[in-house]
C-alpha cells in the first residue's frame, strides 16, 4: 500500500533528526510580520515541525499534521517539554482532508498534494493567510524531487488558489542568472476576504 510505504519511508528519516532544530521556511521567516499575533495555524506535511514550532512559539494555537507518526510523536515530545500550545497529528493526506473554517494561518513547505487545494483554501477563516512554498518543475539544479507530480507547472500555484486575494507570489523558473535569485520552488502568499 502506497501510504504504508510513504509512511515507513519518513518514519526512517525523522528517526534519525532532532526536533527543534528544523528553522521555519524562508517564506515564513521574511512575511512574520504579516502574521496575526493571536489565532489558530496549521502546518501541513510538518515533518519535525519547523513551521509549527515557530508558529507555537508565536503564540499560535498550532497544529501539526504529517504522515509519520514518528515525528508526530517526536513533535508532541518536544511542544509539551516546551510547554508550546502545539499538537501533533497523524495524517495522510491523500485520504484525509482538512477540517474546514479551522485556521487563522496555514502553512505548506515542500510538499505537494494537489487534491488538498481547495480544502486549503475552505480551512482558512475570514481574513486568514496561506504560506504556500514548494517546488516547480522549471528547476536549475537537482535539489527538487525527481518525480514531476511533486513539483508545480509554470504559475500553478497561483491557478490552485484562484480566487484568494494575492498578498505575494513569485516564481524564477529558469529566467535570467540561474546562479542568483530564489530557484527550484514557487512561493504564495493568500488571504481569504469573504
Amino acid at each position: 500500500m502506497a501510504d504504508t510505504q510513504s509512511r515507513n519511508k519518513w518514519n526512517n528519516i525523522y528517526q534519525e533528526k532532532t526536533p527543534g532544530t528544523a528553522e521555519p521556511c524562508a517564506l515564513l521567516r521574511e512575511f512574520a510580520h504579516l502574521l496575526p499575533t493571536a489565532g489558530a495555524a496549521l502546518d501541513v506535511a510538518s515533518g519535525l515541525g519547523g513551521n509549527a514550532l515557530w508558529l507555537a512559539r508565536r503564540g499560535l494555537d498550532t497544529t501539526a499534521l504529517d504522515i509519520s507518526d514518528v515525528a508526530v510523536q517526536r513533535i508532541n515530545d518536544y511542544a509539551h517539554a516546551q510547554t508550546l500550545n502545539l499538537r501533533g497529528q497523524t495524517v495522510d493526506f491523500t485520504q484525509e482532508d482538512v477540517p474546514p473554517g479551522a485556521f487563522d494561518v496555514i502553512v505548506v513547505s515542500h510538499y505537494l498534494e494537489r487534491r488538498l487545494a481547495p480544502q486549503l483554501r475552505a480551512a482558512l477563516r475570514p481574513g486568514g493567510l496561506l504560506f504556500y512554498q514548494t517546488f516547480v518543475q522549471e528547476t536549475v539544479d537537482a535539489q527538487a524531487p525527481k518525480n514531476l507530480q511533486f513539483r508545480l507547472t509554470p504559475n500553478e500555484l497561483l491557478q490552485l488558489f484562484n480566487g484568494l486575494h494575492v498578498i505575494y507570489y513569485r516564481e524564477e523558473g529558469r529566467v535570467g542568472d540561474a546562479a542568483q535569485g530564489l530557484r527550484n520552488v514557487a512561493q504564495l502568499i493568500v488571504q481569504r476576504r469573504d
